[in-house]
């Protein structure tokens, strides 16, 4: 009989993130997520209760959290009335399990329900989040933290979860805004909100004591807001980008860009004094102002922790450049873009017939989306290297599911891991990954109206 130390079955776990969770651990019954429409104190107390979709009844849903090589089981029930699909952002899953629907499975009907079952093979910050007409699920609530633990405890005081959102309510009714789909959202930077939250709070304030050392786990799950964002009272550090750990800490001496669908971890020293606020605060165009206050309490301490160390990395195959194919994708269109004309359905569209038909953007051409031609067809184990071009005048956060992607520098150094990154307007990139995971993965802007309008494809690993 062989035995593995908790070490090495960490280590092992990774290779079994292809496989089915039942085929390694007991047979459990799953336990419920309900997809529910719920009605929330979303806005300051002189306003009514806004109607949002939720898991469990909350917005965000609840957390999530399992050990690294942990599995995780949950029964999809949905009471909405209209279909609905959960898929597990930044995980490397089993392709049955992703939940993209019309891609990976149907969607969940009214009424009906689907058992999600996988095994997490990295540590880190991730999220789940509706996947079926997402552009108006997401935006009514329908997301929340799914948290894979280190094996050894960090040196920290406490953890904080801070997702970010913005909504779009009409202020008359404090209801949501019901324009989902509205032309200008879809053609130029995506639907934005009027009000700010951080896990459905506006004005969010927190306890904190001065040298109390915090991991701050933040996650952007807006529609389209870029976040910028700067620590005020907190000294701080990056340990992990979208789950994946930092080879070592960065330092944050400037502003942090938090684009749709992305998570940075915070290692944070509270430095203000005794009676002060400390801030993660948002830097606009216009104004700047608090996204999270922390107020800081008597019984703290007198003396700081030295800098903090890295978190222990997560097993993953390393691209060879090399040895790479190499892909390229460009984005075209939108308002002020330059596409005239697309394939659609194999036919070449004038931009006239594909603005009737809701198509506003294309990949190389086509805005085929998941229904289309694969964007590629790569063998199990094929190195890539993928330029990807932003010939638009609007930024987009490209999201790769079922894998990891380094950014590739100018001079061919490999930046850290990711599943999302941010174009600029104009802006070209290079994204390196290992094809390491069989199935059909999604590429598509996180900007969820851009992904409605064209913005969608799908590589098939065999």
């Amino acid at each position: 009989m062989i035995t593995l130390n908790r070490r090495q079955f960490l280590a092992t776990s990774s290779a079994f993130a292809g496989i089915s969770a039942s085929a390694g651990f007991a047979n459990t019954p799953p336990t419920n997520l309900i997809a529910q429409e719920s009605d929330v104190q979303l806005l300051p107390g002189d306003y009514g209760k806004t109607s949002l979709w939720c898991f469990d009844g909350s917005s965000p849903g609840p957390e999530i959290r399992v050990a690294q090589g942990g599995r995780v089981q949950r029964r999809l029930v949905n009471r909405f009335s209209q279909g609905t699909s959960t898929h597990w952002h930044g995980i490397r899953i089993d392709n049955a399990m992703d939940g993209v629907s019309g891609l990976t499975q149907d969607a969940v009907q009214p009424g009906d329900a689907f058992d999600y079952d996988f095994i997490v093979p990295d540590a880190g910050t991730y999220w789940y989040h509706a996947h079926n007409r997402s552009l108006e699920q997401v935006a009514r609530g329908l997301y929340g933290a799914l948290i894979v633990e280190e094996a050894e405890a960090l040196d920290i005081d406490r953890e904080e979860i801070l997702i970010l959102d913005d909504w779009r309510i009409n202020p008359e009714t404090a209801q949501i805004q019901n324009d989902f789909g509205a032309p200008r959202d879809l053609s130029h930077a995506g639907r934005l909100g009027n009000l700010i939250t951080t896990n459905g709070t506006f004005n969010l304030a927190l306890s904190a004591r001065r040298n109390e050392r915090l991991r701050l786990r933040l996650v952007n799950a807006s529609n389209a807001r870029n976040f910028q964002l700067s620590l005020d009272g907190l000294d701080g550090w990056m340990v992990a980008l979208d789950g994946m750990p930092l080879t070592a800490p960065i330092k944050v001496t400037d502003t942090m860009t938090l684009a749709p669908a992305q998570r940075i971890d915070l290692i944070v020293d509270v430095t203000a004094n005794v009676g002060e606020t400390a801030h993660i605060v948002q830097v606009g165009r216009e104004e700047t102002f608090s996204q999270v206050a922390f107020e800081v309490e008597e019984g703290g301490t007198v003396n700081r922790r030295d800098a903090p160390a890295a978190l222990p990395p997560n097993d993953h195959a390393m691209v060879d450049l090399q040895d790479a194919t190499t892909l390229s994708l460009s984005m075209e269109g939108g308002a002020m873009g330059r596409l005239s004309s697309a394939s659609l359905g194999g036919e070449i569209k004038p931009m006239g017939e594909l603005v009737q038909a809701g198509y506003f953007w294309s990949f190389n051409g086509k805005v085929d989306g998941i229904d289309g031609e694969p964007f590629a067809r790569l063998d199990r184990g094929q190195n890539v290297r993928l330029k990807m071009v932003n010939d638009t005048v609007f930024p987009h956060a490209m999201h790769l599911h079922g894998m990891h992607f380094h950014e590739v520098a100018e001079d061919g150094t490999l930046g850290p891991l990711r599943d999302t990154t941010l174009l600029e307007r104009g802006e070209t990139r290079e994204v390196a990954f290992v094809a390491d995971n069989p199935g059909q993965w999604l590429l598509h802007c996180h900007m969820l109206s851009h992904a409605a309008s064209g913005m969608m494809t799908k590589i098939v690993v065999g």
